[in-house]
């Protein structure tokens, strides 16, 4: 007889690689570029995200973090997540979505929306430790 671990909780969801998306990123090409070219791509919408953060242009940030959320929470529901379990950072796929995820909580903190702010560091703590001590490191 098969025993399921029922206390385990749910498994660790891994989203697939966009190969060109991600090359063209690697190359350094502009995230503008990957992210018209790939808007489902989160990685893009993540490095878009941090340019304008970095430059103070806080709600363009908050702007791209939220697009890049929504479209990593779409691949993530396509995965077979199911709105809770470990998304872990250090497979690559899943850090356009954990970025994204982490700005959006920074530039939520930056224009004042705290409650969003908080929702999207513990969001990024239960979805991967190992995330949210590399990006708020």
């Amino acid at each position: 007889m098969n025993h399921e671990n029922l206390i385990a909780g749910p498994p660790a969801t891994y989203l697939p690689a966009h190969a060109e998306a991600d090359a063209l990123l690697i190359a350094g090409t502009d995230p503008t570029e990957v992210a018209a070219r790939f808007p489902a791509e989160s990685a893009a919408w993540a490095a878009l995200a941090e340019r304008a953060f970095e430059s103070g242009e806080v709600v363009q940030a908050y702007a791209y973090a939220r697009t890049g959320y929504h479209r990593g929470l779409d691949q993530l529901r396509r995965a077979g997540w199911r709105g809770q379990g470990p998304i872990p950072w250090g497979h690559e796929p899943n850090r356009g979505f954990l970025r994204s995820l982490h700005m959006l909580g920074e530039s939520a903190a930056a224009i004042g929306e705290d409650d969003e702010a908080e929702r999207c560091s513990g969001f990024l703590r239960d979805s991967s430790a190992e995330a949210a001590a590399e990006l708020d490191g």
